[in-house]
């Protein structure tokens, strides 16, 4: 209980080593001993992925704008959502040039969504004052001290509204790729209400797998027309990277490209029945760090 305390008052002094930061991060939160020589489960290696995990490209990975160019280089931009406007300052929108419905996001961390569905009922006085906030966030020190986000610069992005025909909240397909390989998919549903989750493998039968903190969806969920093709996005995305996340869309039968995260849920959170932890965490190859390096700083090529 004390130590509990004690990490609980160190996990804010952000001015910490990187290492040292994670390390508390993480044992604050999942109450488990961090051994970065030796890294199991699968959220100790993705706080180990936190630290020592450095290609520039990264950084580019992780930005909402600009890792569209990556996703058309890589598949083509038939499976990017619509740019409306990039602004690099929050004092740049202009809420008047936006359609009746549009969603700005804040390229440069996570939760930084507005989702305008009626922008006659937008409080533009409220929405000022969230983009000028997320404008001053740095999602690096904001959370975890996630590398890939420590030098994305603040932007905002608008961009289309994504509606599917019956569907009040999209459903997120979440792929968890290791060496370019998809293994299994999150799905999200009803965010912002219910909030609920449940798990898939590549042959689309449900796992037992489950997420603390998060309802776990108990019935079958309908497998995708166009799943082949989203695994094979995923896998095409998630190429030359020992771990990436891969989220996607399914919209009326189309697949649509949501974004890249190399952390998912800060390594805060954990995977139930407590076996998975290792399961997943073996899926994992951490790659070694060159000789005579502290961090490793370009991607495998060969």
């Amino acid at each position: 209980m004390v130590k509990k305390l004690l990490f609980g008052l160190l996990k804010k002094f952000k001015f910490l080593p990187q290492k040292t930061f994670v390390k508390i991060y993480y044992e604050y939160y999942s109450g488990k001993k961090l051994d970065f020589d030796q890294p199991i489960e699968f959220y100790e290696k993705i706080s180990w992925y936190k630290v020592f995990f450095r290609p520039k490209i990264l950084n580019q990975l992780v930005d909402k704008y600009a890792v569209k160019s990556y996703v058309e280089d890589k598949i083509g931009k038939q499976f990017l959502n619509e740019t409306l406007a990039v602004y690099e300052k929050s004092s740049e929108v202009d809420f008047d040039k936006l359609p009746d419905q549009f969603v700005i996001k804040g390229v440069h961390g996570y939760h930084f969504n507005l989702i305008v569905k009626d922008k006659k009922k937008l409080n533009r006085i409220k929405a000022r004052f969230l983009l000028k906030k997320w404008m001053s966030k740095n999602q690096y020190f904001r959370g975890g001290k996630e590398w890939a986000y420590k030098d994305v610069k603040p932007r905002l992005i608008a961009e289309k509204y994504l509606a599917e025909l019956g569907k009040e909240v999209l459903i997120d397909y979440k792929f968890f790729c290791f060496d370019g390989i998809p293994k299994f998919v999150q799905i999200d549903l009803d965010r912002g209400n219910t909030n609920s989750r449940c798990y898939y493998d590549m042959d689309w039968k449900k796992l037992e797998l489950y997420t603390e903190k998060i309802p776990f969806y108990p019935e079958e969920i309908e497998k995708p027309v166009n799943f082949e093709e989203m695994k094979n996005v995923a896998q095409r995305l998630a190429d030359k990277l020992p771990f990436t996340r891969v989220d996607l869309y399914s919209i009326n039968e189309k697949t649509l490209f949501g974004e890249m995260t190399f952390y998912p849920s800060d390594a805060r959170n954990s995977f139930l029945p407590e076996k998975y932890n290792k399961i997943i965490g073996d899926y994992f190859v951490l790659p070694a760090i060159p000789k005579g390096q502290k961090y490793i700083t370009s991607l495998v090529t060969d």
